[in-house]
C-alpha cells in the first residue's frame, strides 16, 4: 500500500509494536507520537494519509485531538483505536469525523484489511463495534424519526439539516434528482449539491453508500440502492 500512516498512542511498547507490525506488512509508517501536542505538530509536518490514534490520550483526549486535527487538516483520515467495544466515546468520535474505529486486539490480517478498505473509501469498523454504532445512530435519530411512516425531522445532534434529510429520504426511496427537485421546488442542480454535502457530512464516498447506510440505520425504507 502506498498510504502514509502515522501512529498516536501514549504507550511506547504498544505503538512501537504496531509500527513494526505495519512495516512488516509493507505499510509506510511516517511517524509516531506519544502525546497530543507532538501528535498535532507531527501531523502538520508529516501530512499522513491516515492516523491510527488511541482514544485515551494524556493532557488532551483522543476525541479532542481528533476534532483539532480534522479542523486544521480535514483530508487526513483518522482511525480511533480502543481496547474495549464499550468505549463511551465511540459514537461521538464517529460523529466528529473519525473514518473508522478499531479494537486494539485486532489481528495483523484484520488491521491491514481494514486499512486497505479505508484507502478505497470504505469505513472500517471492528465487527464488535458495528452493532453499537447502528444502535447509537438509531437511538440518536429516534427523536425525529419515531416511525418510518413519519417524515424525518431535524435534530441538532444529527449532522444533516432538515432539507438534507428530506433530500436523502426522497432519493433513498427511489426518486431521481429531477423528481426530488420538482417535489421540493428546487433545481436538479441544487439537489445534486445537497447530495454532495450529505456524502461529505456522513464521511462516505458515493450516493449508493449513503442510501445503503441510511437504510441500514432505519432512517428510510429498506430499498435497493441505485447504481451510481
Amino acid at each position: 500500500m502506498s498510504m502514509k500512516v502515522m501512529l498516536v498512542d501514549d504507550h511506547p511498547l504498544f505503538v512501537e509494536g504496531l509500527q513494526y507490525l505495519l512495516k512488516t506488512q509493507g505499510i509506510n509508517v511516517v511517524g509516531i507520537a506519544t502525546d497530543s501536542k507532538s501528535a498535532l505538530e507531527k501531523a502538520c509536518k508529516l501530512k499522513p494519509d491516515i492516523i491510527l490514534m488511541d482514544v485515551k490520550m494524556p493532557e488532551c483526549s483522543g476525541l479532542d485531538l481528533l476534532k483539532q486535527i480534522k479542523t486544521e487538516m480535514p483530508d487526513i483520515k483518522i482511525v480511533m483505536l480502543t481496547t474495549s467495544d464499550e468505549d463511551d466515546d465511540l459514537f461521538e468520535a464517529v460523529k466528529s469525523g473519525a473514518s473508522g474505529y478499531l479494537l486494539k486486539n485486532a489481528s495483523a490480517k484484520e488491521l491491514v484489511s481494514m486499512l486497505s478498505a479505508l484507502e478505497k473509501g470504505e469505513v472500517p469498523l471492528s465487527p464488535g463495534l458495528v452493532g453499537r454504532i447502528f444502535k447509537e445512530f438509531r437511538r440518536d435519530s429516534a427523536s425525529y424519526n419515531a416511525s418510518l411512516r413519519k417524515p424525518l425531522q431535524y435534530n441538532k445532534q444529527w449532522p444533516l439539516n432538515e432539507r438534507q434529510l428530506k433530500v436523502l429520504e426522497l432519493v433513498a426511496n427511489g426518486m431521481t434528482y429531477k423528481e426530488v427537485g420538482t417535489v421540493l421546488g428546487i433545481t436538479e442542480r441544487t439537489v445534486k449539491y445537497h447530495m454532495a454535502r450529505i456524502i461529505e457530512l456522513l464521511h462516505l464516498e458515493k450516493r449508493s453508500q449513503v442510501i445503503a447506510y441510511a437504510s441500514k440505520l432505519g432512517i428510510v425504507d429498506n430499498r435497493k440502492p441505485e447504481n451510481d
